[in-house]
Order: structure tokens, then C-alpha cells, then sequence
């Protein structure tokens, strides 16, 4: 999502210098991004203090004018805050709360969830910058691209009217996953409806469920589990006619196809976390335990009770040519 505020950075300050500073494996998604003149890249989260003086004596030696915190985490505000502390303070410090170490924020009210990409959108404004992308903007290299085209057609998918599923997440964030079951029971009302093929992507903690779900489907399903990369993601979902995807950093990476996509929610709220963009949808069964964030239930009903029905009605009222 931070993408988007990205590429209005770009066009508001032509000319400047202005580097990323990020956390692996994300940096991957800018290395050759012309928008950057240079990539930071620490371990903050595992590097304890070895890797937070590594940064500070980075951002200290780099001299910035500005910082935009698209992060907004209590990490990155410690961090800007000490740089100031050590006496290299950087002259303009935007983020998303009108508290230090910031000088330019927004200043909110209600209590109401946000999503990321509207509060993102609040920082630029304080920082003076005009918001106007409202999806995710990734650059994707000709090679990159060549090779994702070359994999949609080896798996038989070029000029194919094709589903794309990411049914899967980190294995610590199982709860988030909509089910074998409910993937294959939905592949089946989308052919149905008019869909060929389904294409289904995810990573390594997604293997199991993936060749289930081609399994359960057979000669329709196309598992390309384990063969992309993260910017192939993308270029493939681009030929998609629908995306349906868990609450998942891959479903991300789709979005900046900017093509229809149905984000299934339980325990996340679908105001925080849906991917940016017009096209996109979440679905969810309304009970008084959704948006609970917990990391083990005992009955998971958020997604036992979201039947694959309702989410092709959703599909329907998106993608009209599947009705």
C-alpha cells in the first residue's frame, strides 16, 4: 500500500534525491525502481541493537532534509526520535500523529479503523504533498515481466478467462485462511459461471493447501505454488478476471494489477486491512467476534460460517460478465 504514496512522492519532489528505507524481503519489490536513488535495508526486527545503530549511523551520515513515515509503528517513531536525540536531527519529520518526533502531521479526529492507505494519504497532505494513487504502483523490470508472461503461458493460460486464488497466508496467521474446502466449492460456481481455469499462487508455509485445492479440482486448476516471484504476482493477476485471495501479503502484490479482487476477512477488520484499490472487496459474515485478531480460536466460525455462496455474489456484482 505504501506503493501508492510512493509514486505521489516521486511526482511531487522531481529531481530530488529520495531514498527507501525498508525491512527485508520487501526491499526485493525496489531494487531498479527508478523512483529511488538508494534502498536502506536493516533487519530491525531480529537485529535488536546492533542493526537500530546501524540504521541511526546511516540516516546520520545520509544528512536528509525530510522523512515521511508511511510505517507509523512505534519502531519507526523511536527511531526518528533518537536520530533526533543524537543530535542529527532530520529538518522535517512527517507522520501520521501530531506528537514527537513529527512536525508535520495531520490532525484527526473520530476513533473510527482507518485503512493504511488513507492515513498514508493524511501524511502527505501535512507534509504537502497532493495524494491522488489509489492503488499499489510497482516497477516492474522488462526481464521480470518477460518471465512471468513466458510462466502464464506455459501453464496454458494465455487467452484463457482465468480466476487467480491466494488461498493461503503465514502459517502463524492460520486463522485468516478461508479453507481447502471453501476455495474448491467456489472454483467450482465460478466455472460455472463462465471461469476456465483457476490459477492458484502462494509460498513456501502454503504448499499443502494449494495442491489440495488443484488436486480437489483437477485438470481446471493450474498450481503455481513455489514458481513465482514476488513481482510475477502482479503481471499474472493482470490477466486474471477475478482474484479472490485471504488476508495476505501476496493479495497486496495483486492489487497493484488493479484488477477485481475479493479479499475473504474473519479476524482482521477489512477497514485496516484490505488491499488499495477500487476493485477491490472484502467479505465477511457478520458475528460479534469478527475483526478479533486472535491467533487461535476453537470454532472459527468467521470463515466456517462464510459460505463460498455469498462470496460468488460478490463476485457477481464486481465482475458483471460472470452473472
Amino acid at each position: 500500500m505504501a506503493s501508492a504514496a510512493f509514486e505521489d512522492i516521486a511526482k511531487a519532489l522531481p529531481g530530488c534525491q529520495i531514498d527507501l528505507d525498508t525491512l527485508p524481503p520487501w526491499d526485493k519489490l525496489y531494487r531498479g525502481d527508478p523512483r529511488f536513488n538508494h534502498i536502506h535495508c536493516f533487519n530491525l526486527r531480529k537485529g535488536g541493537w546492533r542493526e537500530s545503530l546501524r540504521w541511526l549511523a546511516a540516516m546520520r551520515n545520509a544528512n536528509y532534509d525530510l522523512v515521511i513515515d508511511l510505517q507509523t509503528t512505534d519502531r519507526s517513531r523511536s527511531l526518528i526520535a533518537l536520530l533526533g536525540l543524537s543530535g542529527k536531527p532530520i529538518r522535517w519529520r512527517a507522520g501520521n500523529k501530531s506528537a514527537y518526533p513529527y512536525n508535520l502531521a495531520p490532525t484527526l479526529t473520530g476513533i473510527e479503523p482507518r485503512h493504511a492507505l488513507n492515513i498514508a494519504h493524511d501524511t502527505l497532505r501535512a507534509a504537502n504533498i497532493p495524494p491522488a494513487a489509489t492503488y499499489p504502483h510497482l516497477h516492474i523490470d522488462p526481464p521480470t515481466r518477460s518471465s512471468a508472461t513466458k510462466l502464464l503461458a506455459a501453464a496454458g493460460l494465455n487467452g484463457k478467462q482465468f480466476a487467480m486464488f491466494l488461498p493461503g497466508c503465514q502459517a502463524a496467521g492460520y486463522l485468516k485462511r478461508w479453507g481447502i474446502k471453501n476455495y474448491v466449492d467456489l472454483a467450482t460456481q465460478l466455472m460455472a459461471a463462465g471461469i476456465e481455469r483457476v490459477a492458484i499462487l502462494g509460498g513456501p508455509d502454503e504448499m499443502d493447501d494449494c495442491a489440495a485445492i488443484a488436486d480437489a479440482c483437477g485438470e481446471a486448476a493450474i498450481n503455481l505454488c513455489g514458481q513465482t516471484e514476488l513481482l510475477h504476482v502482479p503481471v499474472i493477476a493482470q490477466s486474471a478476471q477475478i482474484i479472490i485471495a485471504n488476508d495476505t501479503g501476496t493479495a497486496h502484490l495483486a492489487a497493484a494489477s488493479n484488477s477485481p479482487m475479493i479479499v475473504v476477512c474473519g479476524p482482521t477488520d477489512p477497514r485496516r486491512v484490505l488491499p488499495a484499490g477500487a476493485n477491490v472487496r472484502g467479505a465477511q459474515v457478520q458475528l460479534p467476534c469478527i475483526n478479533c485478531y486472535r491467533k487461535h480460536c476453537a470454532h472459527h466460525s468467521c470463515m466456517r460460517l462464510l459460505h463460498p455462496t455469498q462470496v460468488m455474489r460478490q463476485v457477481r456484482m464486481l465482475v458483471p460478465a460472470l452473472a
